[in-house]
């Protein structure tokens, strides 16, 4: 009975009336012409998730950060990664088909680890009743926004 009643006092993710959303078809594929160490294909993208997948080579890690209103689902596609967490801890090491959930202001960094490029799927969900801020603990490596990007996105 309380879990119904906890449940009743969310913010609908929409409002009732609203028009639905078409759904969004995507597909993926490294990026042939790859010239950063970083490069993001966006997959997809709602007001509450977001699907990309990340590919990392030598040089294109990041730095320990966390974001205040974001989880982040990540999986390895190709390649293998390191996640760590505050002190350099290693939170773990992840191989194709493996991954890490970073909950929203969970401080993490991570690297490639393996022999190939880093093919990382990242699906980030945002809370929508926190405004969402990158917390950079130590400086970037990397700037974010030298990242190429590349579009996933399949359009009728």
């Amino acid at each position: 009975m309380a879990e119904t009643a906890k449940n009743s006092d969310r913010k609908p993710a929409r409002p009732a009336n609203a028009a639905p959303r078409a759904p969004q078809k995507f597909s993926y594929r490294k990026p042939e012409n790859q010239e950063t160490p970083k490069a993001i294909t966006s997959l997809c993208q709602t007001d509450i998730i977001r699907g990309a997948v990340q590919v990392v080579q030598e040089g294109g890690d990041n730095n320990l950060h966390s974001h205040t209103g974001m989880d982040g689902f990540w999986m390895v596609l190709k390649g293998a990664v390191r996640f760590y967490g505050p002190g350099d801890e290693v939170l773990g090491e992840f191989g194709v088909h493996e991954g890490i959930v970073t909950p929203r202001n969970a401080e993490y960094w991570f690297e490639s680890c393996g022999d190939d490029d880093l093919e990382l799927l990242q699906v980030v969900a945002f809370d929508r009743d926190v405004k969402n801020e990158r917390i950079d603990v130590n400086d970037r490596k990397t700037v974010v926004d030298s990242a190429q990007r590349f579009d996933g996105r399949i359009r009728d």
